[in-house]
């Protein structure tokens, strides 16, 4: 087995089954056969670029779960917050600033309320 092959499979098949897609339906949705992603979710896989980047496009994995897995730092919130932060555009990003420092300061004045 390949040194990159478990954190490629762990994080196929983690991101695949947190979108509650099938392997079958992720493979039609990049166009490959789904013993393909079997294969990869399986530690088998050795895939061509043509199939990893659309894979790891299509499930909206970060790149650093797989190749620097020792890394992992962020939790699974953080990932997701961070992706449907990128996800935006630059005004939409413009027009979340106001209101993520507005929650923040709630929730961080609601947390030290219930600590004292």
């Amino acid at each position: 087995m390949a040194e990159y092959s478990k954190p490629l499979g762990n994080a196929v098949k983690n991101a695949r089954t947190r979108s509650g897609l099938t392997q079958g339906s992720v493979a039609e949705a990049i166009h490959i056969d789904d013993r393909t992603v079997l294969n990869i979710e399986n530690y088998k896989g050795n895939p061509k670029m043509e199939i990893l980047y659309p894979l790891i496009r299509a499930l909206r994995i970060d790149p650093r779960e797989i190749f620097y897995p020792e890394m992992q730092r962020e939790s699974p919130i953080l990932q997701e917050l961070r992706l449907l932060i990128e996800d935006c555009d630059e005004q939409e990003a413009a027009a979340l600033i106001p209101v993520f420092k507005s929650v923040i300061a709630v929730i961080r004045s609601k947390t030290a309320i219930i600590i004292k």
